[in-house]
């Protein structure tokens, strides 16, 4: 088994509704064991600006899944929830957005998937979460979880 980390966001159609549901479904699913869930967090959107806020959120996981077999189930929820990619906008508004950030002390880059996941150390969104429920987690390539927060704004974020 691996632990994994996995950024939830959501800024359509009940975006806390769609993250508590992708969360079940995350622990619905063969291969996966949910083992913690961060608070949920308010953040305003990174891209176009005419769009509602985010509501995002990180889960710990353990996994017998592979990367690319965890990227697939995420891809699957997302699917579940009406996630669109072909014709969506780069950092638009989406009903779940599903990201795997860390996969142990894994360091890939494909065409299809990069772990540790790119924006990683640049989101407060992302690293604020996963901080809250993985104090000491170790970034691969990076060091200390904390080294990405030295210089970001949590007001930028507000706890829900």
């Amino acid at each position: 088994m691996t632990t994994a980390y996995i950024g939830l966001g959501s800024n359509l159609d009940a975006p806390s509704r769609q993250i508590r549901d992708a969360i079940r479904e995350l622990d619905e699913t063969q291969g996966i064991e949910l083992r913690q869930v961060s608070s949920l967090y308010g953040s305003e959107p990174m891209g176009p600006k005419d769009q509602p806020d985010y509501v995002n959120a990180v889960v710990e996981i353990e996994t017998q899944l592979s990367p690319d077999e965890l990227l697939k189930a995420l891809f699957i929820i997302e699917d579940h929830h009406g996630r669109i990619r072909e014709r969506q906008v780069r950092w638009g508004a989406r009903t779940l957005d599903l990201d795997l950030l860390l996969y142990g002390d894994v360091q890939m880059n494909t065409p299809e998937l990069t772990i540790p996941h790119v924006g990683i150390c640049e989101r407060p969104f992302v690293i604020f979460p996963l901080l809250e429920i993985a104090p000491e987690v170790e970034i691969p390539g990076v060091g200390k979880g904390h080294q990405c927060i030295e210089h970001m704004d949590p007001a930028s974020i507000t706890q829900l």
